[in-house]
């Protein structure tokens, strides 16, 4: 714990920004539980995701720009978004030679180990797995495709649930397949990605979940959907919420 720190800056996302708000409120309210201070750079937006995988990179450049400028002083940068997180370290760096600028090479290449995805800070750095939540309902988690691929965040946010109180974890068969949702994918391909849901659906139906929880809202957005289609009685909740839920322990 000597090494955990002391302050974080929230990088909410624009996808949680505008839809899921709630999110980002759990993950201060964890992490000012936990004893770190949470602070929010205004000028943020979004890290350019979107334009990058549609093809637009040179139209990143300013959202790369602005997002190192406004992270510049943090000490560590949190978001409850593998996707976001994965952008940030994987591609911004390619996004950053494409433009020629040194400074803005240098500036990525400073801010790429301070950025962190929730488990990774609570898990890797903050070297914790019970933080004190307790949730008391059955639930499954889906491992995104960025969390699993791009990040390789492993079993952490598994090992975080495991300890929440009264959570039942239930394992989530052909949890490694995708959820179909792939950002544009879901728009462009829109016949196969039904397809791959409705495989999902039917997984998360299958464990007799009350509850699909994940760390990126943006498959949460496609799953919920979905699940909310069919009247499955079954809902989604980020892993920020979860962790955040604080009912006395029985």
């Amino acid at each position: 714990m000597a090494s955990a720190p002391r302050r974080v800056s929230l990088f909410i996302t624009c996808f949680n920004d505008t839809l899921f708000p709630a999110t980002g409120q759990a993950v201060v309210r964890l992490l000012e539980r936990l004893g770190v201070a949470v602070d929010f750079p205004l000028e943020q937006t979004c890290c350019g995701q979107m334009h990058f995988n549609t093809g637009y990179a040179r139209e990143t450049i300013p959202l790369v720009r602005r997002f190192a400028r406004a992270f510049a002083d943090s000490e560590m940068v949190v978001s409850p978004s593998a996707s976001c997180v994965g952008m940030v370290r994987d591609f911004y760096p390619e996004v950053a030679e494409l433009s020629g600028d040194a400074s803005l090479r240098q500036a990525v290449a400073d801010i790429r180990p301070r950025v962190v995805e929730l488990t990774e800070l609570l898990v890797d750095r903050m070297k914790l797995e019970d933080v004190g939540a307790f949730f008391p309902h059955r639930v499954t988690y889906h491992p995104t495709c960025h969390s699993l691929r791009v990040l390789k965040v492993d079993d952490k946010p598994q090992r975080l649930l495991r300890a929440v109180g009264g959570l039942e974890l239930l394992e989530l068969p052909e949890a490694k397949e995708c959820c179909g949702f792939g950002g544009t994918f879901a728009i462009k391909n829109a016949d196969t990605s039904i397809a791959m849901l409705s495989d999902k659906i039917r997984t998360i139906l299958d464990t007799g979940a009350e509850i699909c929880v994940a760390a990126d809202n943006s498959c949460l957005m496609h799953i919920g959907g979905g699940l909310s289609r069919q009247r499955a009685g079954v809902r989604t909740m980020h892993i920020a919420e979860v962790l955040a839920h604080t009912e006395a322990r029985r």
